[in-house]
């Protein structure tokens, strides 16, 4: 997978106030169907000073810089690596799939630990947030009637199942329908439909494409409840714990 988009992120690496652990392209670029007018969503990791986290100011635990580049909209949220570390043992799959993108604008010893600590923190129960977020997805798109949600609710739906089943995260909806034998087969069209405009409708029966996602949500229930990953994520936070407290070392 390779981004189409020339990105050269050490001007901004070097104006961040404390130093950049990761940053790598999630959103629509990750997910496999950017439109021509789409924007670029990188996401991350910052690393605080000890003293930012033991005074009585509050951490900036959270940072978002949005800027204009050759008329496309850059998007930079980054987190302190201590949060960062506290989101993947929720059982979050968005900040997984942050990690683990292959399309990578920055990156640090640092970034290929937390990647390496990915499978400790897999659960079965990761499939809860594929479904919740399918399911926002799908009453965005029938409230607008636009593609793009209702690709997302298919890449949801399609990623929860291939990591149940597989214990991978894989966010790419292209790859995905490779992988996943209940992929619908109108996905590619729907792609490259996307290509064309970011806002752009939907031209697909509303009934079809709910029996759909009702078949990929009862495909993931059973992905799910035969899966082999854990219940718990074992030893996965005493891993992190040992990571934040010797990146944050002299």
């Amino acid at each position: 997978m390779t981004l189409t988009l020339d990105l050269d992120l050490s001007a901004v690496v070097a104006e961040q106030p404390d130093p950049l652990l990761f940053a790598t392209v999630s959103g629509a670029h990750l997910y496999g169907f950017p439109s021509r007018d789409s924007d670029v969503d990188l996401r991350g990791a910052h690393l605080l000073p000890v003293e930012a986290l033991t005074g009585l100011r509050e951490p900036e635990e959270t940072r978002t810089r949005m800027w204009d580049r050759d008329g496309v909209e850059m998007d930079l949220v980054t987190h302190d690596l201590r949060k960062f570390a506290r989101l993947m043992l929720r059982r979050n799959g968005y900040v997984l799939e942050q990690l683990t993108s292959p399309l990578v604008a920055h990156t640090t010893q640092t970034h290929a630990e937390l990647v390496s600590l990915v499978p400790g923190v897999l659960t079965r129960h990761h499939a809860h947030h594929y479904r919740g977020f399918a399911g926002t997805q799908w009453r965005l798109f029938e409230s607008s009637g636009e593609l793009k949600p209702l690709l997302y609710t298919y890449r949801a739906l399609l990623t929860g199942i291939h990591l149940m089943r597989s214990g991978e995260v894989q966010a790419h909806l292209p790859s995905l329908v490779e992988e996943v034998a209940e992929a619908p087969a109108r996905l590619p069209d729907l792609v490259a439909a996307k290509e064309a405009a970011e806002h752009g409708r939907a031209e697909v029966a509303v009934e079809d494409v709910r029996a759909e996602t009702e078949t990929l949500h009862a495909v993931l229930d059973h992905a799910q409840a035969t899966s082999r990953l854990p219940e718990q994520a074992a030893g996965a936070h005493d891993a992190l714990h040992e990571l934040v407290v010797r990146a944050r070392r002299p």
